[in-house]
Order: structure tokens, then sequence, then C-alpha cells
């Protein structure tokens, strides 16, 4: 046979071969190959439009603690219904692994406290709503992962993960989806690669029907997704948070920079001269600078659609389906309708460019809703920011 009919017959034959993998697994490889699966992309459709839930199984940092009255009382079935009514499709549930999690029997989770944690799912997915069982663990917890002489924590935790993922295997897994975990703050983002490629096998021998969540490294910002490059495991979406610029969203904040808690009033759009006002606030030169800086940045809905533009391009060349799970603003601070105005902007480049999204969240510090006194309160003109009821 001559060389080009043999080079004929061997593409005729890969042909073949990618065609039995797809019509027996849904994607081309097989079962255990990288192409991204239909199944992903299909699953991501239901995380078009989501909230976040927090203080409820994570961030519980007062006297309440972890209780069962806390749990019970904290999120409530109205509240589902409400969020249900105001036209969300996912929560995504925060879920502090510490209080669970024994190093010397990573394996052997607490019966008591995963029967709390399953009535608040059964609880989302009666309400109709999917839900992402997002591990968010607080700064210590991470910090131990990030050590480079620590490996052996990063396989007990490993062996968490794997005990939860077979935990909650025999649920939906069109509408359960388990996220890795929730904003790394690896600087070193090589090793984040090794971690989480780690900690997903571990979930997929857990649990192999459903879908796993990904993020990049550090707090999981889109400059850390443009740097990772996909699992080994067709079921994975990837997600990205969003929060630019820092500066404008958290003002007032009291954690993380130190020089945001001098910020009120800074606007959005960006505007020099009002920057420059804010700035005056400000005793520190350098942090001063900042806040001059951002008035002259352009952060706008253009800004924030080239911004979703490089995300989505970089998924696409992928081929793989793709979330922002968290983008907010702190609300103390902000004026209201700057606030709505970045949320407005956020959301359309988002959809715009085809991407699910997440808000934070429900009823804290960034929320869609306020409580006192026992009433809930919606915000409506953040809900005609997101294009919601």
């Amino acid at each position: 046979m001559s060389r080009i009919k043999l080079q004929v017959a061997f593409r005729l034959l890969a042909v073949l071969l990618a065609a039995s993998a797809i019509a027996q697994t849904g994607h081309p490889g097989g079962a255990d190959s990288a192409y991204p699966s239909p199944l992903a992309f299909k699953r991501a459709d239901k995380l078009r439009r989501g909230i976040n839930a927090s203080e409820w199984f994570a961030q519980v940092y007062d006297k309440r603690g972890y209780t069962p009255e806390h749990f019970q009382a904290w999120t409530t079935a109205d509240d589902l219904a409400l969020i249900q009514a105001m036209g969300f499709d996912h929560v995504r549930l925060s879920v502090n692994p510490q209080p669970m999690f024994n190093p010397q029997e990573p394996n052997k989770i607490p019966a008591d406290y995963l029967g709390h944690l399953d009535a608040a799912l059964k609880m989302i997915l009666d309400h109709g709503l999917a839900v992402v069982i997002d591990l968010h663990p607080e700064s210590d917890f991470k910090a131990r992962l990030a050590k480079e002489d620590d490996d052996d924590f990063v396989e007990r935790f490993a062996d968490f993960w794997r005990a939860l993922a077979a935990h909650y295997s025999t649920w939906d897994p069109d509408r359960v989806f388990l996220e890795i975990m929730n904003e790394p703050e690896l600087t070193d983002p090589y090793r984040w690669l090794g971690v989480q490629m780690k900690l997903a096998a571990a979930i997929r021998q857990g649990a192999p029907a459903h879908t796993i969540i990904a993020a990049g490294a550090r707090w999981s910002d889109d400059d850390d997704l443009l740097f990772q490059e996909p699992l080994r495991d067709p079921n994975v979406i990837y997600n990205f948070h969003f929060y630019e610029p820092h500066i404008f969203t958290h003002q007032g904040a009291t954690w993380s920079a130190y020089s945001w808690h001098w910020l009120r009033g800074l606007k959005y759009p960006s505007d020099p001269e009002q920057a420059e006002s804010v700035a005056a606030l400000v005793p520190n030169e350098a942090d001063r600078l900042h806040v001059i800086r951002y008035g002259h940045e352009h952060w706008d809905a253009a800004r924030m659609e080239s911004e979703m533009k490089q995300a989505a391009a970089w998924a696409r060349r992928r081929g793989v389906p793709l979330l922002c799970n968290e983008f907010g603003v702190f609300r103390d601070f902000a004026d209201p309708q700057d606030r709505a105005a970045w949320l407005h902007d956020v959301r359309s480049a988002l959809e715009h460019n085809g991407i699910g999204w997440t808000m934070w969240d429900y009823s804290g510090s960034f929320g869609v809703v306020t409580k006192k006194d026992g009433k809930t309160v919606v915000d409506d003109s953040v809900l005609r920011a997101l294009g919601m009821k």
C-alpha cells in the first residue's frame, strides 16, 4: 500500500474511533478524555442566574456559631421561596469544611452535621433551584494547603472531599454541583494547579457522575482564570470572581486592604474630579494616589465588557463552560445608584459573553435583600440591575 493511501486509512480509522467514543461517552476521546463534555455545557445552563447563600454554613464568626438553631433560622423556606420568585435558578451554598474536618480521620464526617447540611440542600432543591456545594474554608485552612512542606494536609483534605462527594453521589447530578474550593489564596499558581488536580481526582472518585466546578489560584479573579489550564476531566465547569475595581466595590470595608475603610461615596462610572475629592479623605499619600488613579482608569460599561470578553475568550479557546460565581458591591458606603449601575454593567457584560453568573450575596453585606426586625426587604434597584423580576 502506498504511503498516501496508508495515511488516508489512518485518518479514517481515527475518525471512526472518535465517532465511537462520542457515541459511547458523549465526548471525543472516551470517558478518560481531557476533551470537554457536552454534559458539562448542558449542566452549566442550569447555572445562568444565581445567588450566594452566605453566613449559613460558612462565614459564621460571632457567638451564634455553627449550631442547629442557627442552621434552622438563618435561611428559611420563606427565603428560598423568595429567591425562586425573584427569578434566580440556583443557589451557591458556602460550606466551611472546618467544623466537619478531622485531620486524623478526614474520611469520617460527623453524621449530625451532615444531617443539617442535607436538610438545607433538600430545602433548596425542593424549591426548584439547583445548588452548588461551595467548600469555603477560612484563610488559616487555605494557608496549610499553600505550604510546600505540608503535602500531607493536601492528602487529608482530598480524603475528606472524597468522602463528602461519595455522600452526595446519589443526589441528582443534574442539579447538585461540587465546587473544589472558594478563592484558594495560593500565591503560587503552579502549586494550585497540582493541589486542584489532586482534589478534583478525589471528588471524581467519590462522585463519578457529578459536575465539578474549578477555579484559578489566589482570589479566583479573572486574571487568575487566565493562568489556569483545564483539568484532565471532561465534566468540569470553570469559574472566576469579579469585584473590579475593589477600590469601588469594597469602599468602606474594614477587611483586607486597610485603606478601603477611609473611602465613602466613590462614584461609578469613575470620574477624575469626584475621585480626587474622595482621595482627600485618605491620609496616606500612596493610598490617595490609588484613588486618584481610579478616577482616570475609565471604569465603565465598556471596561466591563472588555474584562468579560477576555474571560470568555479563554473558555472558548479551551472549549470549556464558564461561570462567574461571585460579583457584587459592599452596600454600606457606595451610593445605591452607583452600586446598581456597576451590577447592571457587570451582569450585562457577563450575559453578552455567554457567561452564567451568581451574585454575592442574598442577605449579607452585599445582599439583594436586607433583614431587620423580622422583616425581609428586597432591594428593587438591585433586582432591576440584575434584569430580574
